[in-house]
């Protein structure tokens, strides 16, 4: 007896040591898993694992969960702990996990395989993280998963159809990736499937009808897609679908009428943005339960059934951009039913084809409604009086339609209102002026009206406003101070209308404007400097007023995309600085007093992009835009050095050049009046009009002579066309350098008067020419005037300083002889 009790000892304590031996080398393998993980893990944020070490004990690890009976590691939790870096493989080394989440973090690379040998998982969060690659088929593996969500990553490729061996599968939630394919049709053996989210993925095709199986499907969610086909016929087989979401595909075809005794438990039904034809179901009276249905953006017709009415728990009714309604002063008679919805929150039936008069039950509908949205029909009437009845609306709607009337009284009472958008109807009178009680306003929109009278300064006291558009109306008067001291304001537009006096300097405190119009009023005197402070300025639109003066400096404004100051009386040069606006596509300056030459650069490149017509100094510029050439005909101010001997010799040399030159010009117009006499009196003139012969014709000849050395261009210039000569060239010259002050210096006047008596001498007709004795006579005068003494007082040009001068410069400072 004693030997067989000692045996048994011997036995229980080797398995007893077996066992702690084991217990002890998997509590370890899942140490150096987790230590692993962490090496790659938490890169960015160590303190949040700074328990992960060997000096503590495992099982109280933040995050760590371990089982009761073993030391074995059962949940890891991490969720939102802002961790980084890539999962570890080593992560599948936890053999007893049944719990893993890693959402709301930053972890990247892929999902590892390695996932699918936690065969005991049954729970898998790796949610909002920036996970890509695709989805492992190694997860089937985990037979006894019953969530897996991965949505809100990076991930691509197909779903894996081997998926749908996870029998036990309840959660599948993979929207918000990049996912492509089909829908798998082997999701149709998760029978124990209760919600799938595939939205905002790319996934296409129809879904198969297999789909009809998952009988505990509570939500199914696809939306944002490019899933095709009919409204999916398995999905009527599913009554037990409380929340079912298609929008944003191309679904087509009619909704069935017996829809809602198919789908009778629908809280939320959103089929929005797809293609589905044919009437609302008004068996949808049947779904009680409904709370929110949504069909915006389709091609539904017929009459807004009356029926939703009877549905006491709606709160959302977007029915928007269909083709419902038929014009009729019946299409408006929903809006009484509705009036039983006392949950009601949202309404938007714009965009559709909607008649008659907005009713006076509208005031009416729940005072919990937030947002009233009714634009884009043909609704007309006034809008109701009692509309401030709606206090907690923040969203009013209803332009594009034909309302007239004022607005009414009890608008003060919508104290919560933050968009308030009536442009492009009729309305008219004074806009009132308790904005300024309405404090939560972000947006007023009553372009497109006729209301008349001043701007109410009370709008200034809308200190949340973002869009203040009241163009397109009939107001007078000044701009208001007060409404250009909204620090939020961020779009402007007060065009078309009647204002009048300057815009006031106010306008700078701006700080956040990026539009600002105020087009075609009487507004007049100078564009406010101030304007120069709006960095974030994208629009400007002064176009159409009476504005005057240079324009202003606005170097800074580099976000600058539209700009228009066309149709003002503005003057000066056009700022260089426009060139280097990156961002600027529109410029329109026509139609104004500009002058100086036009830029080449940036914007300016393209003659379709800036529009410079109208600005008769103007010049220069892209071909395309047809403007005459500048010429600079100001000698250089570069300050030289006295000449040395060897400069003045070679000066002295050519002096003597220039004067043979000239000699040679009047030995050859000698010539020429010679061979004049002696021809015959029915000859024409070899440059003139024709007709009796003129003694003028070599007069024309030398003028032209004299205007191709000093302009450096030839008749037959590429440049030349049609009436736009030598001649007139050379006139535009002198015209537009008187205009800008020319003549300041020696150089202009000389060069000035020697383009005169070209000009002079090659009139269009003999009659206007000079005679040539009273040319010779002016080149002599200029010469006398600015060369006679010119070695002694001023500084010559030699052959070997043209290269830093201009031809004209080194041309004509050589002495001029009496000829």
């Amino acid at each position: 007896m004693k030997p067989f009790l000692s045996l048994a000892l011997l036995v229980f304590f080797e398995a007893f040591t077996v066992v702690f031996a084991q217990a002890r080398f998997s509590s370890e393998t899942d140490m150096k898993a987790l230590l692993e993980f962490k090496s790659q893990a938490a890169e960015n944020n160590t303190e949040v694992l700074s328990s992960w070490n060997s000096s503590s004990p495992l099982c109280s690890w933040t995050g760590v969960t371990c089982g009761r009976k073993r030391e074995r590691v059962v949940s890891l939790d991490l969720g939102g702990f802002k961790l980084a870096g890539v999962i570890s493989p080593s992560i599948g080394n936890l053999s007893f996990l049944r719990v893993l989440n890693l959402a709301d973090n930053s972890f990247t690379s892929t999902i590892p395989g390695e996932v699918g040998m936690l065969f005991r998982l049954q729970y898998l969060n790796m949610s909002f993280n920036l996970l890509q690659g695709r989805i492992p088929h190694s997860l089937s593996n985990c037979s006894t998963l019953s969530t897996l969500d991965l949505s809100s990553n990076q991930i691509g490729h197909e779903v894996p159809s081997e998926l749908g061996s996870l029998s036990k599968l309840v959660i599948l939630s993979l929207a918000t990736n990049n996912l492509t394919g089909k829908f798998p049709a082997s999701l149709g053996n998760l029978t124990s499937l209760q919600k799938l989210d595939f939205a905002y993925n790319d996934m296409e095709g129809e879904i198969p009808y297999d789909v009809a199986r998952l009988r505990q499907l509570v939500f199914f969610q696809i939306s944002q897609n490019g899933f095709s086909g009919v409204f999916p016929h398995a999905l009527y087989n599913i009554s037990s679908l409380e929340s079912l979401s298609l929008g944003g595909n191309s679904f087509t075809g009619n909704l069935r009428a017996d829809f809602g005794y198919l789908l009778p438990n629908l809280r939320t039904l959103l089929l929005g943005e797809n293609h589905f034809t044919g009437a609302i179901p008004i068996t949808l009276t049947n779904i009680s339960s409904l709370g929110r249905f949504h069909i915006s953006s389709n091609n539904l017709t017929g009459s807004i059934p009356l029926i939703f009415g009877k549905l006491p728990n709606l709160w959302w009714l977007g029915i928007a951009q269909n083709a419902l309604g038929k014009n009729s002063f019946s299409d408006l008679e929903f809006i009484g039913g509705l009036t039983n919805c006392t949950e009601l929150e949202f309404l938007d039936a714009g965009y559709n084809r909607l008649g008659g008069e907005l009713p006076a039950s509208t005031a009416n509908l729940s005072t919990k409604l937030t947002s009233l949205n009714m634009g884009g029909n043909h609704i007309s009437g006034t809008i109701p009086r009692d509309i401030g009845n709606l206090v907690n609306l923040q969203v009013l709607s209803l332009e594009t339609n034909m309302l007239t009337g004022e607005l009414p009284v009890s608008f003060v009472k919508l104290l919560e209102l933050q968009v308030l958008e009536v442009y492009t109807n009729s309305l008219s009178g004074e806009l009132p002026s308790y904005f300024d009680k309405m404090t939560q306003l972000q947006k007023i929109h009553l372009n497109s009206n006729s209301f008349q009278g001043r701007i109410p300064k009370s709008i200034g006291g809308c200190r949340n406003l973002l869009d203040l558009w009241i163009d397109t109306n009939k107001l007078n008067g000044s701009i208001p101070r007060e409404i250009l001291q909204i620090p939020s304001l961020a779009f402007l537009d007060l065009s078309n209308n009647v204002l009048t006096g300057s815009f006031p300097e106010e306008v700078g405190k701006l700080e956040l404007l990026v539009g600002l119009a105020a087009s075609d009023n009487k507004l007049s005197g100078r564009i406010p400097q101030t304007l120069g402070g709006f960095l974030s300025l994208e629009f400007l639109y002064l176009q159409g007023n009476s504005f005057e003066g240079a324009i202003p400096d606005i170097s800074r404004l580099v976000s600058l995309s539209n700009v228009d100051f066309s149709r003002n009386n503005l003057s000066g040069h056009i700022p260089q600085y426009l060139a280097k606006f990156p961002q600027l596509k529109n410029l329109n300056l026509s139609m104004n007093k500009f002058e100086g030459s036009v830029p080449t650069t940036g914007v300016f490149r393209n003659a379709t992009e800036v529009s410079v017509f109208g600005n008769s100094n103007l010049c220069g510029g892209i071909r395309e835009m047809q403007l005459k050439p500048c010429i600079d005909v100001k000698a250089s101010s570069r300050p030289r050095k006295p000449l040395s001997l060897r400069k003045k010799i070679a000066s002295g040399i050519g002096i003597g050049m220039a004067s043979l030159l000239l000699i040679i010009i009047v030995a050859a117009l000698c010539w020429f009046k010679k061979k004049r006499d002696k021809r015959k009196k029915n000859d024409t003139s070899k440059y003139g009009m024709g007709g009796q012969p003129s003694i003028r014709g070599d007069v024309y000849s030398f003028g032209v002579l004299l205007l191709e050395m000093f302009t450096g261009k030839k008749p037959t210039d590429e440049s030349f066309s049609g009436d736009y000569n030598l001649h007139s060239y050379a006139k535009s010259v002198l015209s537009g350098d008187e205009e800008e002050g020319g003549g300041s210096n020696a150089v202009d006047e000389w060069l000035r008067l020697v383009l005169q008596v070209g000009v002079r001498c090659s009139e269009e007709y003999p009659r206007d020419r000079m005679g040539m004795a009273e040319a010779l006579r002016e080149l002599v005068s200029v010469r006398s005037k600015f060369f006679s003494t010119k070695t002694d007082t001023a500084e010559e040009l030699s052959p070997r300083d043209a290269v830093q001068s201009s031809p004209q410069e080194w041309m004509l400072s050589a002495d001029m002889h009496t000829m």
